[in-house]
């Protein structure tokens, strides 16, 4: 089931969900929203191989903007730290943001319980859209759970963002 604005608020408020900074303006009927930092991280690899550490590079939206250009992917993230041991936060594009053409999340929306981050974003563009630190880009909603509460101890713990793929993590090295 997810929360209601009023639901968010008192959850926030008993310390049940986190939102770092929080603004109570922000709220909307069922979620919060959620703006872009300033960090960008873009892959440098001609090929993505999801068994070694690719290499990226970061940089910092300019005071101007940053034009992403249609078939770029960039990671980013949100400036809120978010995060709550009680429900399940799901983050969303807003429909406002998705009408420019920019997706903001290809496929992870899905947070881990007891995950307390920035939460870093998937970004596609399939039209030139000129992103500026701070912008109003995602949304994130809050669910109940069902069931006994296990809390994330996975490893994208870090509060800094954007954090590339670790999934070469996942494999044997000594794996042909």
């Amino acid at each position: 089931m997810i929360l209601s604005k009023a639901e968010i608020l008192y959850g926030y408020n008993e310390g049940k969900i986190a939102i770092d900074p929080f603004d109570e303006e922000r709220l909307t009927t069922n979620s919060y929203d959620l703006s872009l930092g300033r960090r960008l991280l873009k892959y440098t690899e001609e090929v993505i191989d999801p068994r070694k550490e690719n290499a990226f590079e970061t940089f910092d939206i300019p005071k101007e903007g940053y034009m992403m250009q249609p078939g770029e992917f960039l990671l980013a993230h949100t400036e809120e730290v978010i995060g709550s041991d009680f429900f399940v936060p799901l983050i969303h594009g807003r429909s406002g943001v998705a009408r420019l053409g920019l997706f903001i999340h290809v496929t992870a929306d899905l947070f881990d319980i007891g995950a307390h981050l920035r939460s870093t974003l998937q970004l596609y563009a399939t039209l030139p859209v000129k992103l500026r630190a701070g912008m109003p880009i995602a949304q994130v909603s809050f669910w109940t759970v069902e069931g006994e509460i296990e809390l994330y101890n996975g490893k994208y713990k870090s509060k800094e963002a954007p954090i590339p793929s670790l999934i070469y993590r996942d494999y044997d090295t000594d794996e042909a």
